[in-house]
């Protein structure tokens, strides 16, 4: 699979999960657990693999997108620690939904950037081997990716 449309599918997974959560009621305090869990693990997986594979082969690629990448990293360091928080964070606790609404605005945000800017850059840059070869990399990389959001390589940045 072509890198872009596998950092895509990621993209399109989490969204759905927001969309679960947002429409999960009031008191869906069970579903709002298992949804955030899978949401923990996902966008780390997805970050570390961004990280660790995609932006540096990107910023090789495309050089004139470095600051998007730097700018990337930054908007991955918050996520990663709300992903932190929100780990540890029982469903009752009043500030789990409004730290849940924080993080899927910045992940939207993300992802928007990345989609509308940034992808048609790398995909011009690249060509379609290119991407290919990546997104094989991509999808080994997830089998062992952390599932620690505090072990993402920008939560220490």
């Amino acid at each position: 699979m072509d890198a872009i449309v596998l950092l895509k599918e990621d993209h399109k997974a989490v969204e759905k999960l927001f969309k679960e959560f947002e429409e999960a009621g009031d008191r869906a305090h069970v579903t709002k657990r298992r949804i955030v869990d899978q949401v923990i693990e996902q966008l780390t997986v997805h970050t570390v693999i961004e990280e660790e594979v995609f932006y540096p082969a990107a910023r090789e690629a495309a050089p004139d997108t470095a600051d998007h990448v730097l700018e990337s990293v930054e908007e991955h360091h918050v996520v990663v620690w709300l992903l932190a928080e929100l780990a540890g964070l029982d469903p009752q606790d009043e500030r789990f939904d409004a730290k849940m609404t924080v993080l899927m605005e910045n992940v939207r945000h993300h992802v928007e950037e990345e989609e509308r800017d940034w992808f048609p850059e790398v995909r011009q840059a690249m060509g379609r081997n290119r991407l290919l070869e990546l997104g094989e990399r991509l999808e080994a990389a997830k089998e062992t990716a952390t599932r620690d959001p505090l072990k993402v390589p920008s939560a220490a940045k």
